[in-house]
Parts: C-alpha cells; sequence; structure tokens
C-alpha cells in the first residue's frame, strides 16, 4: 500500500499544491496513492491526530510521499528522526517529492535525515530571532508592540513567515504581541500560498 502525509500550517492554506506534486512523483515511480493523510495544523503542534493515524497503520503501508520532509516535522532532530524511523521499523519508507535526490535509506539515510530536520530547526529559530529583534526596535523607537485593531503590513508579513514557518496562528500572534483572532483575520484578508522552496 502506497501512502501521502499532507500538511498544511493554517485554514488559509489547502492541500491541492503538495497532493498534486505527490500524486505525479508517486506516478512516476509507477505507483499510486491508495491512501491520503492530511491535516491542517501547525508543525509545531503536538496535537496531530492524522500523523498518529498514519504511525498506526505503517505497518500496512510500504512507502509514504511527503512534500518535504518538514511537512513530518517540525520540532527539532529528534523529532524529525523519531517519526522516520517509527515509520522505518514498520517496514514503511519514506520519500520527500520536493527533495527527491536525497535517500532516507542505508548507511547515510541517519545523515540526511539530520542534516535536513536541523535545518528546519535553524529555520524557525531565525524567524524567532528576527521577530525578537523587530520587537526590540520597535519598542527603543517609541513604537507600540501590542494589541493593534488594524496591523501594519509588516507585522502581517512577520505573522505570515510565522506561520509558514510551522507556528500555529495562535502561537504566531503570541509572538507578535496580538489576539490570534486578529492575526487570523490578516492572514484571511491576505492570503498568501505556501511557499514550495
Amino acid at each position: 500500500m502506497i501512502a501521502a502525509y499532507i500538511r498544511v500550517s493554517t485554514r488559509q492554506q489547502d492541500y491541492d499544491a503538495q497532493k498534486d506534486a505527490i500524486a505525479r512523483a508517486a506516478q512516476a515511480r509507477g505507483e499510486a496513492i491508495d491512501l491520503w493523510f492530511e491535516e491542517k495544523v501547525g508543525g509545531a503542534s503536538r496535537r496531530r491526530p492524522e500523523l498518529a493515524m498514519l504511525l498506526t497503520k505503517a505497518r500496512r503501508i510500504d512507502r509514504v510521499y511527503v512534500f518535504r520532509l518538514d511537512r513530518l516535522s517540525r520540532g527539532g532532530i529528534a523529532e524529525t528522526l523519531n517519526i522516520v524511523k517509527q515509520l522505518r521499523d514498520s517496514g514503511c519508507s519514506v520519500a520527500s517529492v520536493s527533495e527527491p535526490f536525497l535517500s532516507f535509506d542505508g548507511p547515510m539515510g541517519e545523515l540526511t535525515l539530520s542534516v535536513l530536520a536541523w535545518a528546519a530547526q535553524q529555520e524557525r529559530r531565525a524567524l524567532t530571532e528576527r521577530l525578537a529583534a523587530a520587537r526590540e526596535r520597535s519598542l527603543a523607537s517609541g513604537g507600540a508592540w501590542g494589541r493593534p485593531t488594524v496591523l501594519l503590513p509588516d507585522t502581517i508579513r512577520l505573522g505570515r513567515e510565522l506561520v509558514d514557518a510551522g507556528l500555529s496562528v495562535r502561537r504566531a500572534a503570541a509572538q507578535l504581541g496580538i489576539s490570534h483572532s486578529t492575526l487570523g483575520r490578516a492572514l484571511q484578508k491576505d492570503p498568501t500560498p505556501e511557499r514550495t522552496k
């Protein structure tokens, strides 16, 4: 059985781009996706019911496709390696559509996974540091950092970056010092497709 796991970070994003890319990649290998696991949740969230379901069914799955490895986890090296190890221990290989040059099997598999998981963790850390620096600059120059009724374009951009990096809208809003409903409304009015780098 061939499966696919898709995760998007916000309600404004949809599964179509990832789904289409995964279906084409599987077809190129002579395979078709039998089972889709789809959920809308930030990568840092511990509540991942579809991922949990995938892990429970892994013994019946030969291969699982993901759009990128960071769709499985953005929680750091240990978490990512643990998820992939659980899948591999169940006899289920992992194929990344956006990283087709990578092999997660064989002697180089652990090294490959460690490097990619570390890169995802560093991206989130860099975004958090940029946010903290922006907050300090704003406060130092006499600017406000609170719960505005109307968000500035830079705040919306930072919110989008945090959400795209895997934070939930609630956590991104908390880091920005605004309510999650304010940020959610702003992102709905200014939707940006998920980056596919």
